[in-house]
């Protein structure tokens, strides 16, 4: 089975840690992300996986250069201009030559959903679209599904709604960012334009009754945002994860032993000098934390040199916190 994997965003809400990396390639427990969504795929059943990019397809080249991810092959649809996610959906699934029941995911969504048990929904139902939902206590900054004739979680989509206003949600179902398509829904994606399949299509489908939903209560969350992504990777050292857990520091990073670091990961090349409390944070791969520094929910990717107190802030690879110095919700450097 094939998957189309979009990962052609610019990673905006998690910069400045995307000016130099693209976002699926940040490590979420010291794997790319990109990479534990492509496991994730193949557990469900999934053979190929094509990457929808919208440029750059060189660190991802650099990363898989045999073209493959474990078992899964891997090939590349970078779109000549930007073609929202309808779009992207529609080039690269015909640039692969995909012609059957097929899977897409969104590249920064983390979650132990059963892809193998989406597909069976999907093909039980004769839908021509199967949707992955989720319940969230505030569904207003989602797209939002409301189900008719629902039986153990599954049902027809009778209205999907992008980001309603607050109160007007037709329900607590959020869309997950995995779905399941027909290669019909090809052909209701115009050509060479933009189209979002958010606001455009699934709408249009769900008119024609001819979407469906799962909702189930799987571990999910959006790591394409600071706090999130965060969160992904720190959620993997608690045991609460299906398949995918990590050890707190890398093989190849230094920690000195008198550093106190709690629920933190430490990234390859990592350096954490003596005297140091580190918690709650993510201390991305070649980062270096100074003598006696403090920090404290935040994500490292550059430098906090000695004494410095860093407090819920986000240091990119250019980053550095002077000696003494505090930094408290904010960015380094900051972005434009």
């Amino acid at each position: 089975m094939h998957a189309v994997v979009l990962v052609g965003g610019f990673g905006t809400r998690l910069r400045p840690l995307t000016e130099q990396i693209p976002k699926p390639m940040l490590p979420i427990g010291h794997v790319p992300m990109v990479e534990r969504l492509v496991r994730r795929l193949a557990r469900g059943g999934v053979t190929d996986v094509v990457l929808a990019l919208g440029f750059n397809p060189e660190p991802f080249l650099a990363a898989f250069p045999d073209g493959r991810c474990g078992d899964v092959a891997l090939t590349y649809a970078v779109e000549p201009e930007p073609l929202d996610t309808g779009g992207a959906i529609r080039f690269a699934a015909l640039s692969a030559g995909i012609g059957s029941t097929f899977v897409v995911a969104n590249g920064d969504v983390m979650t132990d959903l059963d892809v193998g048990a989406l597909v069976d929904s999907h093909r039980s139902r004769s839908a021509e679209v199967t949707i992955h939902l989720t319940g969230v206590d505030d569904p207003s900054a989602f797209g939002v599904v409301g189900l008719v004739d629902a039986q153990n979680g599954a049902g027809r989509v009778d209205q999907f709604v992008e980001k309603p206003d607050p109160g007007k949600e037709p329900s607590n179902l959020i869309n997950a960012g995995t779905y399941v398509f027909e290669p019909t829904v090809l052909d209701r994606i115009p050509a060479d334009v933009r189209v979002s399949i958010e606001r455009n299509t699934f709408p249009a489908l769900a008119a024609a009754g001819s979407v469906h939903g799962l909702a189930t209560d799987d571990y999910w969350i959006d790591a394409g945002v600071p706090d999130l992504y965060r969160a992904a990777n720190l959620d993997l050292l608690g045991g609460g994860r299906i398949h995918d857990s990590c050890e707190a520091v890398a093989p190849e990073a230094t920690v000195d032993p008198g550093a106190t670091v709690m629920n933190t990961i430490v990234g390859s090349g990592a350096v954490i000098e003596a005297g140091t409390t580190v918690v709650d944070t993510v201390v991305l791969p070649g980062a270096f934390i100074g003598a006696r520094a403090q920090v404290e929910a935040s994500l490292v990717m550059g430098r906090v040199e000695a004494d410095a107190t860093v407090i819920e802030a986000i240091i990119g690879a250019d980053g550095v916190v002077a000696e003494g110095d505090h930094l408290a919700f904010d960015t380094m450097p900051p972005t434009a």
